[in-house]
């Protein structure tokens, strides 16, 4: 049966140690797969494990920061090699933003990009080889709402965001005849700490829960709602409440996107 499928799978979750890749850990431990689960947090990744209780032996903690990927391969062959193959690779760690562009330092931008889109491809590229020698795969990385559209105080994150799409489509098609799947995960308002962490234009954290994520559905909801769309194979899986509504204002009314735009509440 499809809820069975990552049964005897195994899945490789970043941005583990909080949030939506933290509620997907449980997800998959639930579901029968075994996971690694990575992020810069150790002692965070150490209590995840330790949450799965009688499952803990099916979770392995690989903890690598996306902002430095030079050993990223060597973790890659460790992993491979104790595992036999990386079924699932779920792309959900990452950084926000609230700054506006005129007060962003080109230095943050790089920073944020570093994170977002060069640590995802790193990790990525590190993968990908393993999954075209085993001919399966299923590789997901995460964008957002605002990785389809400007967003205000978000610049160099919405670029970030919306260069993954370009990336993982272009895996998609080179990568048919190798039976690998691709699906890019764009969440709206989910109730994460995401803002929190956000960096401001002094590089430093926001610190504080925006009125909109508060309102948002659960990390927990989130998660089901992307391993559903997993299961349906789903190339975009939409994940979130009625702000997803400006997804197909953007597309099919660009006029009117624009004329609404700039009222967007961005906290």
């Amino acid at each position: 049966m499809t809820k069975d499928i990552f049964r005897g799978k195994n899945a490789w979750i970043t941005g583990a140690s909080s949030g939506i890749g933290e509620a997907l850990v449980y997800e998959f431990i639930r579901r029968g797969a075994k996971v690694i689960i990575s992020s810069n947090d150790s002692p965070g990744l150490e209590r995840v494990r330790n949450a799965c209780k009688g499952n803990a032996d099916n979770v392995i903690c690989a903890p690598f920061d996306l902002s430095d990927t030079s050993g990223i391969e060597k973790l890659v062959e460790q992993q491979v090699n104790m595992l036999g193959k990386i079924d699932y690779l779920l792309n959900i760690g990452g950084i926000s933003q609230r700054s506006r562009v005129d007060e962003t330092p080109l230095w943050l931008d790089r920073r944020i990009f570093e994170i977002n889109y060069f640590g995802t491809v790193a990790l990525t590229k590190a993968v990908l080889p393993y999954m075209i020698r085993q001919k399966s795969g299923h590789i997901l990385a995460t964008s957002s709402i605002a990785g389809r559209f400007g967003f205000p105080l978000r610049s160099a994150y919405s670029a970030s965001k919306q260069a993954l799409h370009g990336f993982f489509e272009t895996i998609f098609l080179e990568n048919k005849p190798n039976n690998i799947r691709t699906s890019v995960i764009i969440p709206g308002r989910v109730r994460t700490r995401i803002s929190f962490h956000a960096l401001n234009a002094e590089g430093k954290e926001h610190g504080q829960m925006d009125d909109g994520l508060d309102k948002g559905i659960s990390p927990q909801k989130a998660a089901e709602i992307i391993v559903r769309g997993i299961i349906k194979n789903k190339r975009e899986i939409l994940v979130g409440g009625r702000e997803l509504i400006m997804l197909h204002i953007r597309r099919l009314w660009p006029w009117l996107f624009f004329r609404i735009g700039d009222r967007i509440n961005p906290t």
